[in-house]
C-alpha cells in the first residue's frame, strides 16, 4: 500500500527541504547516465518498482521519474514502468519527465496516478504548451530547465540554446508552473557537489519554487544546500533536490540525508 502523503510537501521558510531520488529508466531498467551520454549508463536494477520501494522504505517523501528513452524518442517508452510503481505507491507524490510532447501523454500519466508532469525539451521548443498544459492540468505541471553556463541546452543535452535560464523561468512563472527543476549539466552524476550558487540565483530570479538537480554527492552538500535554501528571500525558494548516481553509489545514505534535511529544516 501507499503512504498518505501530502501533495504538497513543502514548507518555505519553516523549511522542509526534500530529497527527491531520482529512477532512471532505460529499457525498464534502472538507470544513472553521466551528463546525459545514453551510452554512459551504470544499471542499477532490473526492477524500478522495487528500486522505488527502497527509497520510500528509507524515507522518501516524493519520487523523481525520467523516461531516458522517452527524452529521446520524444513520447513514453518506459509508461508502464512509471504506471506500475504509481499503482504501487498511490499515496506517493511522483514526478515524471521525459518524452513529455503533449497534452494527451499528460493527461494518461496523471490519470495513472502521476502527481506531475514535467515538460523539458518541449518547453523550450514549444512554449505554447507549457501554457495550455497549465490550463488544463493547473498544479499538475513542472518545466525542466537543464544548463550549462547558463544557457539552456535541450534534446537530451546534446543542443545548447541562446537562451539563459533565467529568461525562460520567468516566462514559464507567468504561465503558472508549480516548480522548475533546473540541473546543471557539467555537475549530473558527475558528484562533484551542486551549484550552489547558479541555483540559488535562479530562485532569487523567480517566485515559483525551484527543485535542484545534479552534483548532490553527500551530507555535505545536502547541508550546504539546506543553507542556500534558507538564504534564498524568494517567495518560492528552493524547495528540494533530486539526487540519483550518490544514492545509488553509496557517497550518500539517503534517509540519513532526508534526516538531516528535516533536522536542520525545522
Amino acid at each position: 500500500s501507499g503512504l498518505p502523503v501530502s501533495i504538497h510537501p513543502f514548507r518555505v521558510r519553516g523549511k522542509a527541504v526534500l530529497l527527491i531520488p531520482a529512477i532512471d529508466l532505460k529499457d525498464g531498467r534502472c538507470v544513472r547516465l553521466r551528463q546525459g551520454r545514453m551510452e554512459d549508463e551504470t544499471v542499477f536494477s532490473d526492477d524500478p518498482v522495487d528500486m522505488a520501494g527502497r527509497w520510500v522504505t528509507e524515507g522518501a517523501r516524493r519520487l523523481h521519474l525520467v523516461d531516458l528513452n522517452g527524452a529521446f524518442a520524444g513520447e513514453p517508452v518506459n509508461g508502464a514502468a512509471v504506471r506500475a510503481i504509481a499503482a504501487r505507491f498511490p499515496g506517493l507524490p511522483i514526478q515524471v519527465g521525459g518524452g513529455i510532447r503533449d497534452e494527451a501523454t499528460i493527461a494518461a500519466y496523471l490519470d495513472s496516478g502521476v502527481a506531475w508532469c514535467i515538460i523539458g525539451t518541449q518547453a523550450v521548443k514549444e512554449p505554447a504548451l507549457v501554457a495550455r498544459a497549465c490550463r488544463a492540468f493547473p498544479g499538475h505541471i513542472i518545466v525542466g530547465l537543464d544548463a550549462k553556463d547558463g544557457q539552456v541546452a535541450i534534446k537530451g543535452w546534446a543542443e545548447i540554446t541562446e537562451y539563459r535560464v533565467e529568461e525562460l523561468a520567468k516566462r514559464f512563472e507567468q504561465d503558472g508552473v508549480s516548480a522548475i527543476v533546473y540541473t546543471d549539466i557539467g555537475r549530473d552524476g558527475m558528484l562533484t557537489g551542486p551549484n550552489l550558487d547558479a541555483t540559488r540565483r535562479l530562485a532569487e530570479a523567480i517566485s515559483t519554487p525551484v527543485i535542484a538537480s545534479g552534483g548532490i554527492t553527500n551530507l555535505d552538500d545536502v547541508r550546504a544546500l539546506i543553507e542556500a535554501a534558507w538564504a534564498s528571500t524568494s517567495a518560492g525558494g528552493i524547495v528540494g533536490a533530486i539526487t540519483g548516481r550518490a544514492i545509488y553509489e553509496g557517497t550518500l545514505d539517503f534517509s540519513a540525508g532526508q534526516r538531516l534535511a528535516d533536522g536542520l529544516s525545522q
